[in-house]
């Protein structure tokens, strides 16, 4: 019997894509086996943190990493950092940011529930822009002499809207404020390993959890030497606002090892390999009465292809959001993003097989 099924847990076949809450990516054996080497020793933490982190500098073609237990975290983390520097009396303050800049400034069209990770330093949001747009002089009359930073969420949604990221950089770098990205399930595509920092951006904060399939409590900041330094005296173990924020020996090796086997990667057939299995789902559904299957790219990231199943309530008999439950409620329960009209198939971290239990689930389900 397994873990899970010991605990009456059951399993999950993710169609969804990088969520934390069904566990986001599958971690890789080989980071599985590296993480099991880390823990059958005991080292230094922070002198594990400089060289892994610089492992991955390294790698990635940045000037240093700092590595954290997570998104969330890294953002934290990040934005502690930029504000204290190493000065150990504004780290032991925060999060009351009594004697330093405590205003970040965010687009309004960036906003979303991970910006707590920020908002908890003891920061004040300055939003710029209306729903649609931004300009650059709302930008540049929102920086002054307390803003410690302004924060890009790049993603789907947000990257090809104005303000750009490198008009972000070069506005905010003119007038001595660093800038964090927020690039969290922004890998793939491998170049934005590359080209976030290429841009100028200060901290590029990137998971580990989703598209690299290292631990999932695991980020890479990708940033300056000396913003590292700074990043550690935050963190955990030292005892600052980072402190309950993690990151283990465990989860540094395996970060390491997730991004070198991802480097080599040949991401071309790895993507061809999603489009073929989601030309086998519309294939094998299109003839279904009440349905329409459209191929696009899945909304979090670049590149990604996902087979969105469009219903016909009336045909069907049945919404989307009822589809989706009878698929979670199989065993393995079977997890796809959905809204009232409509829900997708992501083959990102489908394992070898599973599209197949998928399709013929997916077809008992909408014959009746």
């Amino acid at each position: 019997m397994g873990v899970y099924e010991n605990l009456s847990v059951k399993r999950i076949i993710n169609a969804w894509g990088p969520m934390t809450i069904i566990g986001s990516a599958r971690v890789r054996p080989e980071v599985i086996a590296a993480m099991a080497e880390a823990a059958a020793s005991y080292v230094d933490l922070i002198e594990l943190q400089r060289a892994a982190g610089q492992r991955i500098a390294d790698m990635t073609g940045a000037e240093a990493c700092y590595i954290s237990g997570g998104c969330a975290a890294g953002l934290a983390i990040a934005t502690a950092a930029l504000m204290t520097g190493t000065d150990p009396a504004k780290i032991a303050r925060l999060p009351d940011t009594s004697g330093m800049k405590g205003e970040v400034v965010i687009q309004r069209t960036h906003r979303n529930p991970y910006d707590h990770a920020i908002r908890q330093v003891g920061v004040q949001f300055v939003e710029i822009g209306n729903r649609l747009d931004t300009f650059p002089w709302e930008l540049e009359s929102a920086i002054g002499p307390n803003t410690a930073a302004v924060v890009y969420v790049y993603g789907a949604r947000t990257m090809h809207e104005p303000l750009s990221l490198r008009e972000t950089v070069d506005i905010a770098h003119a007038r001595d404020v660093p800038v964090i990205v927020d690039a969290a399930a922004e890998v793939p595509p491998a170049r934005n390993l590359q080209e976030l920092t290429a841009t100028g951006a200060d901290i590029v904060v990137i998971s580990g959890g989703k598209g690299l399939r290292g631990p999932q409590n695991s980020a890479l900041l990708l940033t300056r030497q000396e913003i590292v330094e700074a990043c550690i005296l935050n963190g955990s173990p030292n005892h600052s606002l980072g402190r309950s924020m993690k990151i283990t020996k465990e989860d540094m090796v395996g970060l390491v090892k997730a991004v070198e086997i991802y480097i080599a990667l040949d991401h071309g057939a790895v993507t061809r390999g999603w489009a073929e299995e989601m030309a086998q789902v519309e294939a094998a559904l299109q003839e279904i009465p009440g349905i329409r299957i459209v191929q696009e790219e899945a909304r979090y990231s670049e590149g990604i292809p996902v087979a969105r199943i469009v219903l016909d309530e009336k045909t069907i008999g049945h919404s989307a959001v009822d589809i989706a439950a009878q698929l979670a409620a199989g065993n393995p329960g079977i997890r796809v993003k959905q809204t009232a009209d409509w829900f997708s198939i992501n083959p990102q971290f489908l394992e070898p097989g599973e599209i197949q239990i998928i399709i013929e689930r997916l077809r008992g389900v909408l014959a009746h």
